[in-house]
């Protein structure tokens, strides 16, 4: 692989990486939260809520800036935002504010999955996209993990809201840094607004979008609750909750590059393997929710959460690689930003949900509704491999 190839991949990972620093932040500080402001466990969901909730109302319309103007600007101004968004969170005076803030911050994240997807496909010669993807989709749990560890391993030491301060500095630096460095021939405001009406004909690509529904409720919820749960039905220190959710993101970054290898070098027709792989995950990730339920030891928890984030976490990249064998190059964008809306949806949906049944039935419901949601997204799944999409030339190729 030449050196234009990794030049690409590192800017957009370490793009992806400070980006998620920041978003990640406010997974990790729940129980911060719930201790400053006094909330149940409905009360943190609604904070994760609006985290993703300002995150679902910019994807469209940012999706379609990006198809438009291109990546670049989008991308550096969008991780000027998330730097900014860090800071208003950690200095948030009131729950009502608390609120506000996380929505700024969830708004300016909506650059990040269309903005980088974008750049993947723009710039990575067919037969190495899926890789390059797996990659840069490891800088969303790399930055996950790392921001687990700044919030709950610095504030024993300091206070809470240091983990994001050093989270906003980065994101300040490193945009500093992409601006300068990164460079596509096609940023230029040549292209065009993206086509939500033909996306919306492809049948194959909205039974996808369906099943992100429910990929997205299991992902957030999973990395929002992680730390909550270790600590209160573990019994656990919030210090080991965090190296917990670390591992999450940790194993979900290896489930990530492993299936955009086996994306790029198994046999057969690109829609089928692919699909087939993403349904195995969805599949095992059902199976781990209900072993993570049953967890009754600190051992077990991290073992159990260890493997479901492989499954759980490690299914983004292949989702979008099977989305790219349903639509075209053109509409990668767009077609991303709807795609990633309906993951976000399901996160704005689902962890006030899971807080409710943690409150009033316990956890292992709340872990029970999750396994049920990825079995159906596993039939949605199903269905989607056996249509055939309207496109001649899908934006992943051999």
């Amino acid at each position: 692989m030449d050196r234009s190839y990794w030049r690409t991949v590192s800017l957009v990972t370490l793009w992806q990486v400070s980006a998620s620093i920041c978003y990640y932040t406010v997974f990790a500080a729940t129980p911060f939260f719930r201790d400053e402001f006094g909330l149940s466990r409905f009360s943190v969901g609604f904070v994760v809520t609006a985290l993703t909730l300002g995150y679902a109302v910019c994807l469209l319309p940012v999706g379609a800036l990006i198809d438009r103007f291109g990546e670049k600007r989008s991308l550096t101004l969008g991780l000027v935002g998330l730097a900014a968004g860090a800071v208003t969170v950690a200095g948030a005076p009131t729950y009502a504010l608390l609120l506000a803030a996380a929505f700024f911050l969830g708004s300016m994240y909506a650059s990040a999955i269309p903005g980088t997807n974008k750049a993947i496909y723009d710039s990575i010669p067919a037969g190495r996209q899926n890789f390059a993807l797996g990659i840069k989709q490891v800088g969303v749990t790399a930055g996950s993990g790392i921001s687990a560890l700044l919030v709950t391993g610095l504030a024993g030491v300091l206070f809470w809201q240091v983990g994001f301060l050093i989270a906003a500095g980065v994101g300040f630096v490193v945009a500093l840094l992409f601006a300068a460095l990164y460079s596509n021939a096609s940023d230029g405001g040549r292209a065009e607004y993206p086509d939500f009406r033909t996306l919306s004909h492809n049948r194959p690509y909205r039974v996808l979008v369906a099943a992100g529904f429910f990929l997205g409720a299991a992902l957030f919820t999973t990395t929002g609750y992680t730390v909550l749960y270790v600590e209160e039905e573990i019994g656990a220190s919030v210090a080991f909750g965090g190296a917990v959710l670390a591992l999450v993101q940790l194993f979900g970054s290896v489930g990530r590059i492993v299936t955009g290898w086996l994306s790029d070098n198994l046999p057969g027709d690109p829609r089928v393997r692919i699909g087939a792989i993403l349904i195995l995950q969805v599949v095992s990730g059902a199976v781990l929710f209900v072993v993570v339920a049953a967890s009754d030891s600190a051992l077990n928890a991290a073992i159990a959460f260890s493997v479901l984030g492989f499954f759980v976490l490690g299914n983004t990249g292949i989702y979008y690689s099977y989305m790219a064998t349903l639509v075209t190059a053109d509409e990668m964008g767009g077609a991303t930003a709807a795609g990633q809306l309906s993951l976000v949806i399901g996160s704005v949906v689902a962890p006030p949900a899971f807080g409710y049944l943690a409150d009033t039935v316990g956890y292992r419901g709340s872990w029970w509704l999750l396994a049920t949601g990825m079995g159906l997204a596993v039939v949605l799944l199903l269905y989607a491999v056996r249509l055939e999409p309207p496109i001649d030339e899908p934006a992943m190729q051999e």
